[in-house]
């Protein structure tokens, strides 16, 4: 009986994080998880410092812009992140870089200051429900290639990119929210 006893608990100690972590990393922060006002860090109002130390395996530089901010949290310890979900910029998607003509054409919309940078492609809004927090809904990784093929034509199905909807909370000038009543002129 101790054994089954001892064999729960390890099977709920591995199970638990793993239940967390597919809820989606980002959804259990609130604004202040990233952004911070008070000890503000660049010009995103950013909680967390950016990461200065990662290397760009295309430029041989340290990453810059939003990269290096999404950095700051997602690259090794040793590498001058968090080591939180820690990706590879030598295994993964380019990001930090000019866009190659001669393997893409990427739409404006993608890029940030002419670059591929996290955010082109991922929203980290809790907002966001798409999986992997990607700016398009691929029905949770069933239709990347449809995704991919937004800027790799030669992977698009072009029936299915006229109906992709890109997702963008971080563009305030789309916001619903109504203008603010100009305050009423006083009588002379």
């Amino acid at each position: 009986m101790m054994v089954f006893r001892i064999l729960g608990i390890m099977i709920l100690s591995l199970a638990v994080p793993a239940l967390v972590f597919a809820a989606g990393a980002h959804d259990g922060l609130n604004c202040v998880g990233c952004h911070g006002i008070h000890n503000a860090k660049g010009e995103i109002i950013f909680a967390v410092e950016a990461n200065k130390k990662s290397i760009n395996p295309k430029t041989k530089q340290a990453f810059t812009g939003t990269t290096a901010l999404c950095l700051g949290c997602h690259e090794t310890i040793e590498r001058g992140g968090m080591g939180i979900a820690a990706v590879s910029a030598n295994h993964s998607h380019p990001y930090g870089v000019m866009p190659n003509a001669k393997v893409a054409t990427v739409p404006d919309v993608f890029l940030r200051d002419g670059k591929l940078e996290c955010v082109g492609c991922h929203d980290p809004h809790p907002s966001n429900a798409n999986y992997k927090y990607l700016r398009v809904d691929t029905a949770k990784g069933a239709k990347m290639g449809d995704f991919c093929g937004m800027c790799h034509s030669s992977k698009a199905d072009p029936g299915a990119l006229k109906g992709m909807k890109i997702f963008n909370s971080m563009d305030e000038r789309r916001s619903s929210a109504p203008a603010p009543a100009a305050a009423p002129e006083k009588k002379k």
